[in-house]
């Protein structure tokens, strides 16, 4: 007969030892075996036992506030903590950094990804996540203090390329959670808003001779759950605990939501509208960063915004968006609810959603920072005396097409107010973003720019752009004084060319048309045809490529204006404001070498960013082309009167059109 493993949390804590290592699951507010955590912590209370334990947890599992692994904060309870977050247990952080605990914080899709090889009996992880930020053994080894000494980093090398080596911990004990189970303890997750790791931590316990504890909110009929709804076989389970409702919350702000639980779908209508504060500001610049038809993450805090901005502009249906908690397509979730998803498409577990981001599957990330330097480096992890823990931040940054860094320029007390179209700063916020120096390393922007990934700073005042010499300031608001409101509060200068105007339209309380921009569906309407002068117009002012289909789009166009005036023209274009990644420069320059094989008699272009004038000489020259990149219009225009071109009286201004 099938053993009947449902017990009482009590009993099931009960069977923890001294010096055990212990696994939990939950993401952020959700899914949080609570009915667990607080039976561990009463447990302790009362009797001291178990002491020494290893806590190990990919995202932070609490509400800051002392809930979730907050509870685990007694001192004696814990010995050691790895984890990718530690901001949602602040007494346990603080702990860590009075040197009371042994402490490392590892990225949240490594330590996600070592279940599975403790659960394989695999000794670690190879993966190049990681490499030259604080967790690279030459710039800490992931150690939060200093009575941590020993290592579970190390740099190889294989094949000549650098990759880290994480060490698996074995687990003694999981803690998971299920929506029901039968007496066998075989979990399903119907009512949950995630799946994690739940089946990798089971495995790795299991497979360890460890204990598997399963959190639950019912017990259903032995063989009623269907075969392929067991998300966590009862081979796997030792123990089920049936949790009080207000232990089994969905989040720590939902009891249930049928929507986030994919069990139904709601109207994307019935979604509020965000009002055009600063943080609606900065998603909305961000959006303008999407790639149609790509796959893009968004993390917690400002960037959580973009998903509203989305399905306000009615983007969503181009674009997917993701968790690194597992959830694929609909609206994200913000708030409580984060890493959840209204309407998802379909939910994965955590390991396999860090494969895919590891792997280079991201098309565009969206993440917040506390700290920049005029290197790009970015901080998130530890900032104003603060352990706060990198959770998926360094995976997702590093392995992202492109990322987009959102956040206000300053903290602490900022006030903003938008009036006709125009933003002022009413109070300067307290602490500066913008610093010399970063406190801890959680983005490396010279390894960006080694690999040649594009990068964005976006605040609610102004953009700055990665480049080889370091920050440049490319866009500026509407009613932002340059050095008054950006110089005044940075701790370095950037670079400054020529930065343009921030789209107007963000700064207008009504739609912004942004599908439209996205699609290229106006892209026509840069491009004029000069007959009489053979003269063909583009303008590229503030246009971006995101990916390569932009430039297949642009070709289009191009060739249709060719095609239509029946004869080889001459071409001027203005790049002011043009941005494209590195990696697109000889898409484009093809593209260019294309024209002028079919369609172009002559052709020139003006930039006045050296770094863009020097990339595109450099890409077009590979191609055997002239390159005829100037950086003012009025040269442009005298190559081709030196070429016999008649530009008019009117030349200059024509290519504004």
């Amino acid at each position: 007969m099938k053993k009947n493993k449902v017990i009482s949390a009590a009993e099931a804590i009960a069977l923890i030892r001294d010096g055990d290592v212990v696994t939990t699951t939950g993401f952020v507010q959700s899914c949080i075996p609570e009915a667990l955590h607080a039976a561990l912590e009463a447990r302790f209370v009362e009797t001291g036992a178990p002491r020494d334990l290893t806590l190990i947890m990919t995202a932070g599992a609490g509400d800051s506030k002392g809930l979730g692994t907050g509870r685990l904060h007694h001192d004696g309870l814990l010995r050691r903590v790895i984890a990718a977050n530690f901001g949602r247990m602040p007494k346990v952080a603080q702990a860590a950094q009075e040197n009371r605990i042994l402490g490392y914080n590892l990225p949240q899709g490594v330590i996600s990804q070592l279940y599975r090889a403790c659960a394989a009996g695999q000794p670690g992880l190879f993966t190049k996540v990681g490499l030259k930020t604080y967790v690279d053994p030459r710039h800490g080894g992931a150690k939060v203090n200093t009575v941590t000494k020993d290592d579970i980093v190390k740099l190889v090398e294989v094949d000549g390329e650098e990759w880290l080596f994480y060490t698996a911990t074995k687990i003694d004990v999981a803690f998971i959670r299920g929506t029901s189970a039968d007496p066998s303890g075989n979990i399903c997750m119907a009512k949950e808003a995630l799946t994690l790791d739940n089946l990798a931590q089971a495995m790795a316990a299991r497979n360890n001779g460890g204990l598997v504890i399963a959190q639950v909110e019912r017990i259903v009929e032995q063989g009623s759950i269907k075969p392929k709804d067991v998300r966590v076989p009862g081979m796997l389970v030792d123990c089920v605990v049936v949790a009080e409702p207000e232990m089994h919350r969905m989040n720590y702000g939902v009891m249930h939501d049928a929507a986030l639980a994919g069990e139904i779908r709601i109207p994307v209508a019935g979604i509020r509208k965000m009002a055009l504060s600063e943080r609606k500001i900065i998603a909305r610049r961000a959006a303008f960063e999407l790639p149609p038809n790509g796959v893009v993450n968004l993390g917690v805090g400002a960037p959580e915004g973009i998903s509203a901005v989305a399905a306000e502009e009615q983007v969503t249906p181009y674009i997917t968006l993701t968790t690194e908690a597992g959830a694929v397509g609909g609206v994200l979730a913000s708030g409580s609810s984060f890493g959840a998803a209204t309407n998802a498409d379909c939910i994965i577990d955590q390991n396999q959603m860090f494969d895919f981001y590891d792997g280079g599957g991201l098309d565009m990330t969206c993440l917040g920072m506390a700290e920049c330097d005029g290197d790009g480096n970015v901080n998130t992890s530890r900032f104003g005396g603060r352990l706060n823990g990198c959770g998926g931040f360094i995976n997702i940054s590093q392995n992202a097409r492109k990322v987009v860094f959102a956040g206000t320029f300053t903290s602490g007390g900022l006030v903003t107010k938008v009036e006709d179209g125009r933003l002022r700063i009413v109070q300067e916020g307290r602490s500066r973003k913008f610093v010399k120096l970063v406190e801890q390393n959680t983005f490396s922007g010279p390894f960006a720019k080694e690999r040649m990934q594009p990068v964005l700073y976006v605040t609610e005042r102004c953009v700055f752009h990665l480049t080889q010499a370091g920050l440049e300031l490319i866009e500026v608001a509407p009613g932002i004084d340059i050095g008054r409101d950006i110089l005044a509060h940075m701790d370095f200068m950037p670079v400054i060319e020529n930065p343009i105007p921030m789209d107007p339209r963000i700064f207008r309380d009504e739609p912004m048309e942004l599908l439209a921009d996205l699609l290229n569906l106006n892209l026509a309407e840069r491009v004029s045809y000069d007959k009489e002068r053979n003269l063909l117009f583009v303008n590229l002012e503030g246009w971006q490529v995101r990916a390569k289909g932009d430039i297949d789009a642009l070709r289009q166009v191009l060739e249709t204006a060719c095609l239509k005036a029946g004869q080889r023209v001459n071409s001027v274009v203005n790049h002011d404001g043009f941005r494209i990644p590195e990696s697109l420069y000889d898409d484009y320059a093809e593209m260019i070498e294309y024209l002028c094989k079919y369609h172009y008699l002559t052709t020139t272009r003006y930039a006045t960013s050296a770094f863009l004038r020097l990339k595109m000489q450099e890409a077009l020259r590979k191609r055997g082309l002239a390159p005829h990149v100037f950086e003012r219009r009025e040269e442009a225009h005298a190559y081709l009167e030196r070429a016999g071109v008649d530009m008019g009286s009117d030349g200059v201004t024509a290519t504004a059109a």
